[in-house]
C-alpha cells in the first residue's frame, strides 16, 4: 500500500495528548470519575439526523455517543462522570466530518442547563490557555438569532403565514420534502452560524422543542427545550441538555423520531428499553454536554480539517 504512513500532524498529535491530559486534570479537580462504557450497543438512536452503524447478523450498533450507558451509572447512583473516547456514525463525511472520532461526554449532578455550559466555556478556555488562545464569550437565545439575523421568528412559523412564506423562499433550493425542522437546521447552518465572531465562544440555548432530543422542556414556555451548543467561532464544538427525567416523556420522543425517521424515507430504530427502566427508576436532576474533541484540536491548532490533528484519517 502506498498510503500506510500517519495523515495527522506529529506536533499536534503530541499537542493532543497534553490536552486530553489537561482535560482530565480539570476534571479531577472537580471531582469528576473518568469511566468506560462498552462501543457496542443493542440499539442504536431514533433522532433522524444520525445514522447508526449497524454489525452483521443483527449483532447490535456501534454506539454514536455514551449517553445512555452515563444515564444508566447516574440513576444507579455513580455520581458526577466523563467520558473521553470513539464514536462511530454512518454518513458523516467532510472537513468537520468523520465515521469514526473523539467525542468528551460529560453529565453533573445538580446542574443546570446555563451552569453546565458555563462549565463547558471553562474547559474549552482552560484547553486553549496551553496554545496561549484566548476568548470572548456570549450566551444568545435560538430564537433571538434568527430574529435578529434573518428577520422573523421562528416559532411563530405555525400562526405566522409571511414566516411561514419566507422559511420556504430562503430554503427553496432545499427537497420539497423536506420539513421544518431540517430547513431550520439548515438556516442555522448555512446562514447564522458562518457569522459567528471568529474570537468568540458563542453559547445558543433554547431551542425549539421539536430539537429537543433529551432535553427537558423550558417550563415557562414548552415551545422551547433546555438545550445548548457551544461554537468556537463558527465551529460548532458542543452539545448539551439539562436532562430529560421522564420515561413516558421519553418514549414518547422515541415514538415521534421514528415516526418522523419513516416519514423521511429512513428506518424505524429499536428503542432502548434499558434506558427507559433507568429513567424509571429514577434519573437524578442533571444536565449532560458531548463535546467533539477532534474539532476543539481543530480550533486550537487553527488545521484545516479533521484529519490534520488525528493519527489516521
Amino acid at each position: 500500500m502506498s498510503n500506510w504512513k500517519p495523515g495527522g500532524r506529529f506536533e499536534w498529535l503530541r499537542l493532543r495528548a497534553r490536552i486530553q491530559a489537561d482535560i482530565r486534570d480539570f476534571f479531577a479537580a472537580r471531582g469528576v470519575t473518568e469511566v468506560s462504557t462498552p462501543l457496542l450497543t443493542t440499539c442504536g438512536v431514533t433522532e433522524a439526523q444520525i445514522h447508526s452503524l449497524e454489525l452483521a447478523g443483527g449483532a447490535g450498533f456501534l454506539r454514536t455517543s455514551p449517553e445512555y450507558f452515563h444515564k444508566r451509572l447516574l440513576a444507579a447512583g455513580f455520581g458526577d462522570l466523563y467520558e473521553l473516547g470513539p464514536v462511530m456514525r454512518a454518513a458523516e463525511h467532510g472537513r468537520l466530518h468523520r465515521p469514526e472520532f473523539t467525542l468528551l461526554e460529560w453529565y453533573r449532578l445538580g446542574l443546570d442547563w446555563e451552569q453546565l455550559a458555563r462549565e463547558t466555556l471553562d474547559l474549552i478556555e482552560h484547553c486553549s490557555a496551553r496554545v496561549g488562545q484566548r476568548w470572548t464569550s456570549k450566551l444568545v437565545a435560538w430564537q433571538a438569532l434568527f430574529i435578529d439575523t434573518l428577520g422573523f421568528d421562528p416559532l411563530s412559523l405555525a400562526e405566522n403565514e409571511g414566516a411561514e412564506q419566507k422559511l420556504m423562499a430562503m430554503t427553496s433550493d432545499l427537497p420539497s420534502d423536506c420539513d421544518r425542522v431540517m430547513r431550520l437546521d439548515y438556516l442555522m447552518a448555512t446562514q447564522i452560524q458562518p457569522g459567528l465572531p471568529h474570537d468568540q465562544l458563542t453559547v445558543i440555548h433554547h431551542y425549539p422543542a421539536d430539537l429537543a432530543a433529551l432535553a427537558e422542556l423550558e417550563p415557562r414556555d414548552p415551545r422551547l427545550a433546555r438545550r445548548f451548543e457551544v461554537f468556537a467561532g463558527s465551529v460548532e464544538l458542543a452539545n448539551g441538555y439539562q436532562e430529560l427525567r421522564d420515561p413516558q416523556e421519553q418514549a414518547q420522543r422515541f415514538e415521534r423520531d421514528n415516526r418522523r425517521r419513516r416519514a423521511l424515507g429512513l428506518r424505524s430504530m429499536p428503542v432502548d428499553h434499558a434506558l427507559l427502566a433507568a429513567l424509571t427508576h429514577g434519573l437524578p436532576p442533571c444536565s449532560g454536554v458531548a463535546l467533539g474533541f477532534d474539532r476543539l484540536m481543530m480550533v486550537l491548532t487553527g488545521a484545516r480539517e479533521l484529519s490534520e490533528v488525528v493519527a489516521f484519517g
